[in-house]
Order: structure tokens, then C-alpha cells, then sequence
């Protein structure tokens, strides 16, 4: 069963939010959606981290949402995690309170570089500050404070989003009793980094980003058709984006480029950064990639999670990841044994690459099933 229409909702943080930078952020607006019923204890809660450029729309049908236009793209309208939320689905919401918050420096409604700056009466452009993960996290559990949740039943995020749920688990132990990362890691690796700083770079270096002052102006497409370019290689395995490529049709316009695509696999590349540049704003990826670039626990050993022993992990690898290498998740599962925290750890056989976890929720919504409602955990969330 699908979940019906959605409403986002906006909540504000009731005071001046003080980033890790030191710099403070006078008013915070979070965008989230919410599925299911929470219960009278607010024992039932999960929290969905979404990936890189995802929203709080995760599931369920969404047209449109004040102030998102023109990024709320058909694309956009159904909820990207849509299989996997909702009745009797992996994340059931006849069981459970499903939260899902557009990350602080995005562009979805939560507050980012394309919010009018009070102080101003304009967007902050590229004025607005450097987030980190902790920014992320701290943000979110204000929201989870107002909603009357003190500790989540389980965090789950794939990507980015799996990363940010190990940082929740670690800085703020007693806010969480299970953790589902997928297709994640705890690190920022050198390949990540080198990737991703090539993205930055196509960014800033398009004319038209004007050091991120751009919304009274032509908008920087080029620079964010090439940053999905350098990403999306990473997201599918070869053998799809092959297959994938065959589909596409071939010479599209390159505006104000000399070069003439001549295979079905610069068109479908192409086409997809077209597409992603239409519903992303660029300042908005500049701010998350920092995030992305930062992240780090400050240690990589068992001791990180030494006071998660009251908690519960199921790690998920995928086997053609290649933006998430199998052997992180390995090495946060090995961190896990050396804490004598439990853990469970499944691989996933797909062809589909990183992207995985978001296109086959038959290879994973039995696991979680398993893990949330009977899988060896000492407690059953309550019903309502």
C-alpha cells in the first residue's frame, strides 16, 4: 500500500542556532515530513537521514512546496524512499513514526543559501556559512526535542545519509537504540575526497557562479551539469549505465559548448546532469559537500562507539558499490565487534551499484524488517 498525498512541514528553531564554524545563524527553518502516528510514549519513532541531494520528501506524493520552486521537479513528486515507507513496507507505518528532515543547507525548505538573510532582506548566496555533520545532527534533534521524541527507536540512512545516523549514534548516544546504515561509511575517504573536490571545483569555476551570488542572474548550470557528471559515474555500476545509455537520445545541445556528443554514453550522461541541475541548487551542493568533505569522527577505532552498548546495528554493503567500497562498511562492522556492540552485516548481490539502496527494496526490507520488529533486539517498539 503507497502512502497519499504529503504536506511538508516547517518547523523554527526557537532561538539563534551557533554552527561548529563559531558563526551563528539568527533564524533556522527545518522542512520535514512525518509518516505514520507517533505513539503516547514517543517510544516509535525512526529518523530517515536522506543522501546528498535528497529531500524530506521520502515517501508518498508531493506536488509542490512553497518556496521550493522552480526545484520541485517532477522528479521530485514522488518520495524518493517511497518503496520502502509506508504499510507493511520495510519502514511499516502502521507500526511506526517515520521522520524524515531536509538537511540544514539544503534547498527544500530547510534553511540554505537561497533563504532571504534577515539582515539583508536577500538570499545569503555565498555568504551563507560552512555546515558540518554535527551541524546536521544538532539541528535535527531540536526538531526531534519539539516533537517530544527523546530517544529514536532506530536511525537509518543510506550514503551521506548512513554516515550522518553513525554520528548520531556516537555524539548522542542516548537519542538512539538502533542504527541501519547503507552503502556508508565512517570516513571520508581519499577517493571521496579527490571526487568530490572535482565537483566543487567544476562549480566554482563556471562564469556564472559569481562567488555563489547568482539568483538575480543566469544560474551556474554548466558547472552543476558537470559536478552530477564526475558523480553519477559512482552512484550506477557500468553494466547499468551501459544499458542505461541506450535509451538516451543522442546529440543534445551542449548550450555554448564546441563539442558534439557522439555516444549513447555522453548523452545519457549529459541528460542526467541536465535533469539533476534543474531541481539542485549549486550553493546548496557547495554547503552539503562540505559537509561531506568534513565529516569525521575524530577516531576510527572501537572506542568511538564505546558507549553504544545499549544499541543495535545492521550494516548493509552493496557488492558493485564503487562510491562506498564493501570493506568501510567492513571496517565499521569490525570497529562495532571490538566494542562488543551487536551487529548484524549483510551484502547485497546487485548489479545496480551504490544506487542500490534506493531502487531494490526487496533486497533489503526483509533485514529490516527482521532487525525492527523481531530480529534478536531485547524490546518491540509499542503499538499505539
Amino acid at each position: 500500500m503507497t502512502i497519499g498525498p504529503i504536506t511538508t512541514q516547517f518547523f523554527h528553531i526557537p532561538q539563534p542556532f551557533t554552527l561548529d564554524s563559531g558563526e551563528c545563524l539568527e533564524t533556522v527553518t527545518l522542512a520535514y515530513e512525518t509518516y505514520g502516528t507517533l505513539n503516547a510514549k514517543a517510544s516509535n519513532a525512526i529518523l530517515v537521514f536522506h543522501a546528498l541531494t535528497g529531500s524530506q520528501h521520502a515517501a508518498g506524493i508531493n506536488t509542490a512546496i512553497p518556496g521550493v520552486e522552480p526545484l520541485w521537479t517532477e522528479e521530485c513528486v514522488t518520495g524518493w524512499w517511497d518503496d520502502f515507507i509506508g504499510p507493511g513496507k520495510a519502514l511499516d507505518t502502521d507500526i511506526y513514526f517515520v521522520i524524515c528532515i531536509n538537511y540544514l543547507g539544503s534547498c527544500y525548505g530547510s534553511t540554505g543559501p537561497r533563504s532571504i538573510n534577515p539582515q539583508t532582506g536577500k538570499p545569503y548566496g555565498g555568504s551563507f556559512p560552512q555546515i558540518s555533520a554535527k551541524d546536521i545532527v544538532r539541528s535535527q534533534l531540536c526538531l526531534l526535542g519539539h516533537l517530544g521524541i527523546q530517544c529514536l527507536y532506530a536511525a537509518v540512512g543510506g550514503s551521506l545519509g548512513g554516515m550522518l545516523s553513525i554520528l548520531l549514534a556516537t555524539r548522542f548516544p542516548d537519542r538512539v537504540k538502533t542504527v541501519i546504515p547503507m552503502a556508508s561509511g565512517f570516513q571520508t575517504t581519499v577517493l571521496q575526497r579527490v571526487q568530490n573536490f572535482e565537483q566543487i571545483v567544476a562549480i566554482r569555476n563556471d562564469p556564472n557562479f559569481n562567488h555563489g551570488d547568482y539568483y538575480d542572474g543566469p544560474l551556474p548550470k554548466s558547472g552543476i551539469i558537470l559536478a552530477r557528471m564526475i558523480s553519477h559515474k559512482t552512484f550506477v555500476s557500468l553494466e547499468v549505465l551501459e544499458k542505461r545509455a541506450k535509451q538516451e537520445v543522442l546529440h543534445q545541445d551542449i548550450a555554448g559548448q564546441w563539442y558534439e556528443l557522439s555516444t549513447p554514453i555522453e548523452s545519457y550522461m549529459f541528460y542526467q546532469g541536465k535533469k539533476f541541475a534543474e531541481r539542485f541548487d549549486a550553493n546548496s551542493y557547495l554547503r552539503i559537500m562540505d559537509v561531506w568533505q568534513s565529516y569525521s569522527l575524530e577516531a576510527v577505532t572501537p572506542q568511538i562507539f564505546q558507549n553504544c552498548g545499549h544499541q543495535q546495528y545492521l550494516i548493509f554493503s552493496i557488492d558493485s558499490d564503487v562510491c562506498f567500497y564493501p570493506e568501510e562498511q567492513f571496517s565499521i562492522v569490525k570497529a562495532l565487534e571490538g566494542a562488543e556492540v551487536p551487529v548484524k552485516y549483510i551484502t547485497v548481490h546487485s548489479n545496480k551499484g551504490h544506487d542500490s539502496f534506493l531502487l531494490e527494496p526487496e533486497l533489503y526490507s526483509p533485514y529490516i524488517q527482521f532487525v525492527l520488529k523481531a530480529g534478536g533486539f531485547d524490546s518491540e517498539p509499542e503499538t499505539l
